[in-house]
């Protein structure tokens, strides 16, 4: 797989510190590279660190001292720490350092569709931008070259499907370097006042032109048997692989050149004075913004997205490929089958407490305004308890926000923030603080599954465990959540309805009378990485009895996937190959229709009952 071979040229280049904090589409780089590491014997120090700032400054620092680093992350990951790749761009490195930072077109799993390489070029650092998994390898060891070159961070952007695509890769024996750690004081560059910083632009800024000239990164092109010079292709990442193929299938390799853009920004000059002295019309074809285009400068010759040939939104597919690329040869408008199907939406998986606890809280507070954030749980937007969700960490940051704007209003609304724990070590203690601070009225759910579910089951400061799976220091959530100054804080069970209602209820009645934040942690472990211990067999075995009259209730409110709508009948049954047996769904019913298992030997098949 693509994250497979990123961490493979990671491995292979003698990299000793790597970070990160998972985010799909890069969650498997560590995991991938804690698994190489054991297997070739390499020491190498991995680190799922508390958020993507955190892990940055770890590794940055680490190439500070002359050793090699990385972190990867996804593009919004990279926003969370573009506070020191901005001053680190400035500083430079002496180990070689790498960025990975994954971006997801389409988007596929992401709040937005960004382009690194526009992070990269605001940073003043080079990004290099793979077709495949074999190239994301190499370019990894590419990386490194220009990052020890130029004394640079060297962005790797590999998109969703690189990332996620399989291909056969062949590898390199890992380099064995020796280097000792030294860290060389010199305050003008390490802790440079304003006015060393403008020497450090300067620097910058010639190291780029060097870089705009460099060989080894240069534009390379795919087709050489090309003869046609009147129109060019210029494509980089995926969208270059996609091109190949199709310029193939069209019969146009010959007659079309291909040009791979390896290093988006900066782009090599020698390359765009040839390009436009050679090419009447030149295509470009990137995900997702026109950085080379913009590059180009070009707006009578260079067609793209800035023209509008190719779509400024949306994953560059290989069948609206096809279609630019025919228009673009001359051949007409290509009508390309549409691949899409509806499916089912996303939802929690079957037994998920989240879902429980959703139950409980909407019924605490069913007039309440529900801020949320970023994790498994926004899909409890499907059962009407996600009413915002802006990034990491904004749930509690929304709900103060609501809270000041309904302040002097006398029918103001409950406000009710949930949060995972993952969520709430990266970026929801913060806020918490000054939510405490201001006196903000409103209750924090945190969802406390004990994993980072959404990205793979990746373990979080309170698991214990390190990426290695070797036992590290913990802390406890409501440890934190006490020394942040809150009064009320109390875990429930969210599988004991009953009692987490009473608990979500009395944490609203604070919020109200006695003001500040009220905190309920709603602890049990995520189904999917309890199933892996021994001893998780089902809790219940439940069955819908043959007075269901099909209301919908507990689909509608519940949603679970283990809860389906018999076509034949109308009446809701269980099945059994998707139940966990978690009960909560026991509570659920207002008709008391769900029950526990009955023995064998009454009317099981009839009437849709399960």
């Amino acid at each position: 797989m693509g994250n497979e071979a990123l961490a493979r040229g990671l491995l292979e280049c003698g990299c000793a510190v790597a970070t990160s904090y998972p985010g799909t589409p890069a969650s498997e780089i560590l995991s991938s590279l804690v698994a190489w590491s054991g297997a070739s014997g390499a020491k190498l120090h991995a680190q799922w660190a508390i958020n993507e700032k955190v892990a940055f400054e770890i590794s940055y620092a680490a190439s500070m001292t002359g050793l090699r680093s990385a972190v990867s992350m996804k593009q919004v990951g990279l926003n969370v720490a573009s506070d020191p790749l901005m001053s680190a761009a400035y500083m430079g490195c002496r180990g070689g350092f790498v960025v990975i930072s994954a971006d997801d077109p389409g988007p596929h799993s992401s709040q937005t569709e960004q382009d690194s390489r526009l992070m990269a070029m605001m940073a003043r650092i080079p990004v290099l931008d793979p077709r495949s998994p074999a190239q994301a390898r190499e370019m990894i060891h590419l990386a490194y070259e220009l990052s020890e070159t130029f004394s640079l961070p060297v962005m790797v952007r590999p998109t969703t499907r690189v990332c996620h695509a399989r291909q056969d890769v062949p590898l390199r024996e890992s380099v064995r370097l020796v280097r000792r750690a030294a860290f060389e004081r010199d305050p003008s560059r390490w802790a440079a006042t304003p006015r060393h910083r403008l020497t450090l632009h300067k620097e910058l800024e010639e190291k780029l032109e060097r870089l705009a000239g460099y060989a080894k990164s240069a534009p390379v092109l795919l087709n050489r048997a090309a003869r046609t010079e009147e129109r060019a292709v210029v494509a980089s990442g995926v969208a270059a692989a996609h091109g190949a193929e199709i310029l193939m299938d069209l019969g146009l390799w010959r007659k079309i050149p291909l040009y791979q853009v390896l290093q988006p920004f900066p782009l090599h000059k020698e390359f765009i004075e040839r390009l436009l002295s050679r090419h009447r019309e030149v295509l470009v074809l990137e995900e997702t913004a026109p950085v080379i285009e913009m590059q180009l400068a070009d707006r009578c010759r260079v067609r793209g997205r800035l023209d509008g040939r190719v779509p400024s939104v949306g994953e560059l597919v290989p069948e609206r490929i096809r279609e630019i690329l025919a228009v673009f040869a001359g051949m007409g408008a290509e009508e390309s089958e549409t691949l899409a199907h509806p499916g089912r939406r996303p939802t929690l998986c079957a037994g998920c407490p989240h879902r429980a606890a959703f139950f409980a809280m909407k019924r605490a507070a069913p007039k309440g305004i529900y801020t949320s954030d970023i994790g498994c749980y926004t899909l409890g937007v499907n059962l009407g308890a996600v009413d915002t969700c802006l990034c990491m960490g904004a749930a509690i940051g929304q709900a103060a926000g609501l809270y000041q704007a309904f302040r002097d209003d006398p029918n103001r609304p409950d406000l009710i923030a949930t949060m995972g724990d993952s969520t709430f070590f990266h970026a929801g203690i913060p806020a918490l603080i000054d939510a405490v601070v201001q006196g903000v009225r409103f209750v924090l759910l945190i969802l406390d599954n004990g994993t980072t579910a959404m990205t793979g089951g990746q373990p979080t400061p309170a698991t214990g465990v390190g990426a290695d799976g070797e036992p590290v220091g913990s802390v406890a959530i409501e440890a934190i959540v006490r020394g942040c100054g809150v009064r009320f804080c109390k875990v429930g069970d969210p599988y004991n309805v009953k009692g987490f209602l009473g608990l979500v209820r009395e944490a609203v009645r604070f919020a109200r009378e006695k003001g500040g934040p009220a905190v309920v942690i709603s602890r049990r472990p995520c189904p999917l990485i309890a199933s892996r211990s021994a001893g998780t067999a089902r809790a219940e075995v439940v069955w819908v009895d043959e007075t269901c009259d099909g209301c919908g209730y507990c689909l509608k409110q519940f949603e679970c996937p283990a809860l389906a709508q018999d076509d034949r009948t109308g009446r809701v049954r269980v099945d059994p190959l998707l139940c966990i047996g978690c009960g909560v769904c026991l509570e659920v019913c207002p008709k008391k229709r769900i029950r526990k298992f009955r023995p064998v030997g009454l009317e099981a098949a009839k009437g849709g009952v399960s």
